[in-house]
């Protein structure tokens, strides 16, 4: 029986291929420590994006295929998340207590922008992330309706100065809404505004964060903006139907964020097909492959296709998203796999950045 190598389990892990990074584990960096006892093998893996839902069906894959290595007897694949700080737009300062932010934008209302915000944050928090929401649709607030929190419930102040933000669901929660009355309309102007959500992100006391989804007012104007240059966002995601008039607004909101350096991860494409209730028949109500066509433009990827459902709309006003209220459902499976994708993009988006040049003097 020959002896069993490190190059020899690397070569085995060498033919898998993570289905996020897309990438082996030992090219993308994700190899930990591999120790070797006669026929024992055991492997540490670290993911940098959060998986808590994959990583054990993905140590199994792993597990088997040493095995059949000859030479092994016993082999063993443990992973880890570990989420680190990921680069942000430069001249922009961090945020407190917050690794990387993920700003879900739309170019127009109505495409399901927050529903999207709510189930990412719900499903990467099911991840096993440390998850905060920042509801900035400064005029029209839902958040709090679909994570549940009662009409008037107001945020606790720390030290005369900070927000503490509202949990449920495992997710820390704040929005304009809690500081306001239902019944009161937003009349502010664009910089009240934008100086008013500013003061949200940034005295808001989050509790060491791995991901900050912020829901983004819909357009490109002068609010979207402002957020964009002075808020560290590790990425976006745009929303948008398959119809041609959202994808037209859709186009300006990847340009915005394109303009202020922040990397787009992908599109999610929602109420992409609808299914008859009664008799089961599919039907392109708004367009069809319309998100496909915006992603491949503008070369991202399609991160989601979503139905146009009763079901996500429905439990998402009922105070309980699709991501938690059917957590096994075929719907909440696509938000998880939407979850993962994003989490993996930011840390492909920074590892595929060009290093800065270094400066160096000559002392002539």
């Amino acid at each position: 029986m020959s002896a069993v190598t490190r190059a020899a389990v690397e070569g085995v892990l060498r033919q898998y291929t993570d289905p996020y990074l897309n990438q082996d584990p030992v090219s993308a960096g994700c190899v930990r420590a591999i120790d070797i006892q006669g026929g024992q093998v055991k492997v540490q893996l670290q993911l940098g994006y959060a998986a808590g839902l994959f990583k054990g069906g993905w140590a199994q894959v792993l597990q088997t295929a040493l095995e059949n290595l000859e030479g092994v007897t016993s082999a063993q694949v443990s992973i880890d998340c570990v989420i680190a700080t990921h680069k942000a737009q430069a001249q922009v300062p961090a945020l407190a207590n917050v690794k990387n932010v993920i700003a879900v934008a739309s170019g127009k209302g109505g495409v399901g922008k927050s529903t999207t915000a709510a189930n990412l944050a719900l499903a990467l928090a099911r991840e096993g992330a440390r998850v905060g929401i920042l509801d900035a649709d400064i005029y029209g607030p839902s958040q709090g309706v679909m994570f549940g929190i009662a009409e008037g419930t107001r945020p606790q102040i720390r030290e005369q100065k900070w927000f503490v933000p509202i949990k449920a669901h495992g997710v820390e929660v704040m929005s304009m809404a809690f500081l306001t009355d239902d019944n009161t309309p937003m009349v502010w102007r664009g910089p009240m505004v934008s100086g008013a959500l500013l003061q949200l992100v940034t005295q808001t006391a989050w509790d060491d964060l791995d991901y900050l989804v912020i829901d983004m007012p819909p357009g490109t104007g002068d609010i979207q903006l402002t957020l964009a240059q002075k808020v560290p966002v590790a990425g976006s995601v745009i929303v948008t139907t398959p119809q041609d008039l959202a994808l037209l607004d859709a186009k300006k909101g990847v340009e915005m964020f394109r303009k202020v350096n922040i990397p787009v991860l992908g599109v999610v494409e929602n109420m992409a097909v609808h299914i008859c209730s009664n008799c089961g028949h599919a039907e392109h109500l708004f367009g069809e492959g319309g998100g496909e066509k915006l992603a491949a433009q503008y070369g991202v990827e399609l991160l989601a296709s979503l139905p146009l459902s009763m079901l996500i709309r429905e439990q998402a006003d009922s105070g309980k998203p699709t991501a938690i209220a059917e957590p096994e459902s075929q719907i909440a499976m696509v938000y998880q796999e939407l979850a993962r994708q994003v989490g993996a993009r930011i840390v492909l988006q920074e590892a595929a950045a060009p290093a800065m040049p270094s400066i160096t003097i000559s002392e002539d």
